[in-house]
């Protein structure tokens, strides 16, 4: 089995780095103040490197798992970066959401070091990876595709070949942006419900039996029942980077994105205000806008 290093052990990537090792990779990561707790994976026989460059030099793959093309520019170009330790024919898989123009240059940069590279974002919540049954949508040529697949299918549920490099993250801003789209949608009828003085089990309930049934609604669903925003651990923050990089690709390719600057707006102010609150949390966060510090 080819040696596996690792970057960026946070809620999603501690559920990843667990199921690789749990199918018997060898794996290293990289000790980082953004890392959650190590502790089950040193148990499991994981190596812990102090650099990026010490990490690449021991690895046959690379996966990162950061919060965006910033990140990502970072761990690979910066001094002691990833790059100044790639070995000849070491393939760096990205599951960060990144910028699409930012990922086909990543990958050039890659190949002209001598190493391989794809891009394949993920979908589902930190409860899927750690089940290892995320969803992967990736971009490479079709035979890197293929000789990574028992890599990917170990801590991936399903696995999407979503066409070359830099389609990966082209289909994950797609679908974060419909998926936050609905999020966004169904909060503010929740809002406007509270107002109106309906009861949100029956708000669930007629949504769930009608057009509004989903897996937004399910994942909203704890918290406007019992105020639990934990079914959906996705911050504000995020989400706010997430649609700032679909409307710049949807603007880069001259595509419609009036619908999309709206819900851009919504996230923005309230990744301002408290950008740490879980998306989940919404509907209540929109009924109480008059008191920022509330907020926070």
């Amino acid at each position: 089995m080819k040696k596996i290093g690792m970057i960026g052990i946070g809620l999603m990537g501690h559920g990843i780095a667990t199921n690789v090792r749990k199918a018997g990779y060898p794996l290293g990561i990289l000790e980082h103040p953004g890392n959650q707790p190590l502790d089950s994976l040193i148990a499991q026989g994981v190596t812990t490197y102090q650099s990026p460059r010490a990490l690449a030099a021991d690895s046959e793959v690379i996966i990162l798992c950061v919060t965006g093309s910033p990140q990502v520019e970072a761990v690979l170009f910066e001094p002691d970066g990833v790059l100044e330790g790639l070995k000849e024919g070491t393939v760096v898989i990205d599951c960060s959401t990144a910028i699409p123009s930012s990922t086909v240059r990543i990958a050039q940069q890659i190949v002209d070091k001598g190493g391989r590279f794809l891009d394949s974002p993920m979908t589902r919540t930190p409860k899927e990876a750690a089940e290892g049954r995320l969803n992967l949508l990736v971009g490479s040529d079709r035979a890197l595709f293929d000789e990574m697949l028992p890599l990917l299918r170990s801590f991936a549920e399903n696995v999407t070949h979503a066409g070359p490099v830099g389609s990966g993250h082209r289909m994950k801003l797609l679908h974060n942006y419909v998926s936050l789209g609905q999020v966004a949608l169904i909060s503010e009828a929740a809002a406007c419900a509270a107002k109106a003085d309906i009861d949100p089990a029956v708000l669930v309930e007629v949504l769930a039996k009608g057009g509004g049934g989903g897996a937004a609604l399910d994942r909203l669903k704890p918290f406007l029942l019992d105020q639990d925003p934990t079914a959906l651990r996705f911050t504000l923050s995020n989400a706010n980077k997430d649609l700032g990089y679909y409307t710049l690709m949807a603007k880069d390719g001259e595509a419609a994105h009036e619908i999309a600057d709206a819900v851009a707006t919504t996230f923005e102010r309230f990744a301002a205000l408290a950008p740490n609150r879980y998306v989940s949390e919404l509907a209540s966060l929109l009924n109480n806008i008059e008191s920022d510090q509330q907020l926070k």
